[in-house]
């Protein structure tokens, strides 16, 4: 009898892990991604010598002189 090989199987887990991970980090992203997006309107408003304005929600600031 021939030996198969488990290279297709080894491939199939490693797409696995990857779309597991590539779930988490976009759902953090979605969790997250207001607050980053405030901080760095934050960063960008004193650079710019501006005034930062909260939204009402996060990822809704602004910059306002």
């Amino acid at each position: 009898m021939k030996k198969i090989g488990n290279k297709g199987q080894a491939l199939v887990e490693y797409l696995l892990i990857i779309a597991v991970i590539s779930v988490v980090v976009i759902s953090v992203v979605k969790l997250l991604g207001g607050y980053l997006h405030d901080s760095m309107t934050k960063s960008s408003c004193e650079l710019l010598g501006k005034t930062y304005v909260e939204g009402n929600s996060p990822g809704e600031a602004t910059c306002e002189q």
